[in-house]
């Protein structure tokens, strides 16, 4: 070597990788595989938890899929329910810029699991360059014999009549002289649509990993829920409500049209540090302290409160729901009073002071010494872990398919995702509602992890443009799917200050909101139809004399009761499928601030229902809402029907801007049904 001459030094390369796996030096790695497959949606967190749908409900894969050079390509949808080995090809289609997309619809609750895979199709684009070819009078008798040679080899991949006769096509193309029945028989569309049938995908790139799709029973998507307490259902004043009076208390709920009963938990109720009225910290003789400290002599989460009746007792109400249409969902809260035998049985779940005392519940300021909060860091967590399990399918056992959980963000994320697929692994049919009013992320991780329903902050949002920015981000963005909110006028913890302030327009306008805006929603009752508006002290969102605390008697016969209109309401959400899904919301233009509208169409786009609400509980508003004419396929050319569901009224408008006024005396929005005449048209549907 010359002086200052350095030499190569050999270094061993980096194996080359290939989106399918393996490397160049490995058997699975294939250097021909040309197609790219990116960007498929649904998927949540890049495929490390499952996206959402109910029972029924089109699962719309998209993906990027594109190839080097011009050649066409091919690709399908790949789906199947889980544990199974057998795999359902769906075509896919071209949308614009390299996206394809195909769907299937879920005919069985549990989990899919769905890949897309791609190919280059040589047949594909002889077949378009031929056309052009045709087209320019360039054909020649070679491009038919590549054509011949394509349909040969797709005749090899078939088998039987199929088989047979894509040879005798192939030899006709081969053997033909005559240049107008060459390209009769070379375009035939059954030549086309039979080699579809056969692709070479010998080749075929397929996406990396199986993404997963859980499905839920409909009640999931689609419920409206009302909350009571049954200790407050006795006919008599002052007495404690049993079961047998829960039951009473059905036909009147049914009879509002809600699907879900929500019952707060229904144990023994410890008696150290027991609360008294109005979360006074010393309970007086005769107080009945808060359902959520649960647990006595008497038992703790798998017993039932002895002045509420027997476990039959409550089988014969979970009964008399069904009956009625209707789904038990009990709140599971995992806490336990100073009293629930856990304590004694395993004080190792719960964490310890250096005094030596347990560790009650807190919330600075706030304090509950009624409430131990379980320590998920124990070291006997699986124990722990196992009993909680056993609670829910306890339940499950008693007829329960539905489980409102209370301030799942103070548990361990590990456990509910391991519980909630467990139990959804026996039992599909389960969901469970996540009580978690916290920071966005937390909210959302649970949704991830299982949780099939999510309170959201629909309460304290009361402005135009805030309701709006925040549903918009709930039903348009990738959110959805995973997130389903449910969305809640009030609730034993919340009496907003929009409530306490409005007066009976405030209850009106928070109800239809609530009710139309949310496939999902819930008052908590007889509270809210009663117009229950006092807090007890200026600025609390606690009621005065809250239930949480003390047994109340309700006449449900007030005048000024909304049921009525709850009930008017639920009909119009039961019978409008448009009402009964969250995607398809869209906000509209209105020159009003205190004006909100929107609408709502229903998959097929055969129903299409406009909600425009008055925000001010106070005053009239009017002024203009500006409809997207194309977007909601309604004429340019002549006018439509705007049918009010609430009042019976119904409207003749003209063009995109229409006139509205709405006064809160009377009623403080509309409830419009569009009449429009659609040519609906359906696809051909896959059901898996």
């Amino acid at each position: 070597m010359m002086p200052g001459s350095t030499r190569a030094r050999a270094t061993k390369p980096e194996p080359l990788t290939h989106q399918n796996g393996g490397t160049m030096n490995g058997t699975q790695f294939e250097g021909r595989r040309r197609v790219v497959i990116e960007g498929i949606t649904p998927q949540v967190d890049g495929g490390r938890f499952p996206a959402k749908r109910t029972l029924g409900d089109q699962v719309r894969v998209e993906a990027d899929i594109f190839t080097d050079g011009h050649d066409a390509i091919g690709a399908v949808l790949l789906a199947r329910r889980e544990g199974s080995s057998d795999w359902t090809e769906i075509p896919m289609h071209p949308l614009v810029n390299d996206r394809w997309t195909a769907a299937f619809r879920v005919g069985e609750m549990g989990r899919y699991g769905f890949k897309v895979q791609g190919w280059v199709d040589p047949f594909e684009t002889w077949r378009r360059d031929l056309l052009k070819r045709i087209q320019a009078e360039s054909d020649a008798l070679v491009d038919y014999l590549i054509g011949a040679d394509l349909v040969t080899k797709a005749a090899a991949r078939a088998s039987g009549a199929d088989a047979t006769w894509l040879h005798e096509r192939a030899s006709v193309l081969r053997a033909g002289k005559d240049a107008k029945k060459l390209r009769t028989h070379a375009t035939d569309p059954m030549l086309h649509e039979l080699i579809q049938r056969y692709p070479d995908k010998s080749v075929a790139t397929e996406s990396d990993q199986e993404l997963s799709v859980v499905v839920d029973p409909v009640r999931a998507r689609f419920s409206s829920w009302y909350e009571f307490f049954p200790r407050s259902t006795a006919q008599e004043p002052g007495k404690h409500g049993t079961f047998a009076d829960c039951e009473k208390r059905l036909a009147y709920i049914a009879e509002m049209g809600f699907n879900v009963v929500y019952l707060p938990p229904i144990h023994p109720i410890g008696h150290t540090f027991r609360k008294g009225r109005n979360n006074v910290q010393e309970a007086q003789p005769g107080d009945c302290g808060s359902p959520w400290a649960i647990g006595s002599e008497e038992g703790g989460h798998k017993e039932i409160h002895h002045e509420l009746g027997t476990i039959r007792d409550f089988q014969r109400f979970v009964a008399k729901a069904r009956q009625l249409d209707m789904d038990v969902a009990l709140d599971v809260a995992f806490q336990a009073s100073p009293d629930h035998p856990y304590v004694r049985e395993h004080p190792s779940w719960f964490r310890k002071r250096p005094d030596g005392t347990i560790q009650y519940a807190e919330n600075p300021p706030k304090k509950y010494q009624d409430i131990y909060p379980f320590d998920f860091e124990t070291e006997d967590w699986r124990g722990m872990w196992e009993e909680m399990k056993g609670v829910f399918l306890y339940w499950i056992g008693m007829g329960v398919t539905i489980f409102r959980v209370d301030n799942p963000h103070t548990k361990a994320f590990p456990f509910w995702e391991w519980v909630i697929a467990e139990i959804k692994r026996d039992h599909p049919e389960v969901f469970f509602l996540a009580e978690a009013f916290t920071r966005p992320k937390i909210m959302y991780r649970l949704a991830k992890i299982g949780f099939g329903q999510s309170y959201t902050y629909f309460p304290w949002r009361n402005g135009k443009e805030e309701i709006a920015a925040y549903l918009t981000e709930l039903a348009q963005t990738p959110v959805r799917e995973f997130f389903r909110p449910n969305q809640w006028t009030n609730t034993p913890d919340i009496l907003t200050e929009f409530l306490q302030m409005g007066g009976r327009p405030a209850f009106v306008i928070r109800l239809l909101l609530a009710a139309t805006l949310g496939a999902n929603y819930g008052i908590y009752g007889p509270a809210f139809e009663l117009l229950e508006n006092r807090p007890i002290r200026h600025g609390s969102e606690e009621y005065l004399n809250s239930e949480k605390y003390e047994i109340r008697h309700w006449d449900l016969n007030r005048p000024e009761s909304l049921r009525q209109l709850i009930a008017q309401v639920n009909e119009i959400r039961n019978s409008n499928p448009a009402l009964q899904s969250d995607w398809s919301l869209k906000f509209h233009q209105t020159d009003n601030d205190q004006l909100l509208s929107y609408s709502k169409e229903s998959e097929d786009r055969s129903n299409l229902i406009l909600a425009v609400v008055n925000l001010d509980p106070h005053y009239t508003q009017a002024g203009h809402v500006t409809l997207p004419l194309d977007d909601l396929q309604i004429p340019h050319d002549r006018a439509y029907e705007a049918e009010d569901l609430l009042t019976g009224e119904r409207y003749l408008w003209h063009g995109p801007r229409n006139y509205v006024e709405l006064n809160p005396a009377r009623i403080s929005g509309h409830i419009l049904k569009i009449h429009r005449r659609l040519k609906v048209e359906t696809d051909f549907e896959y059901y898996l």
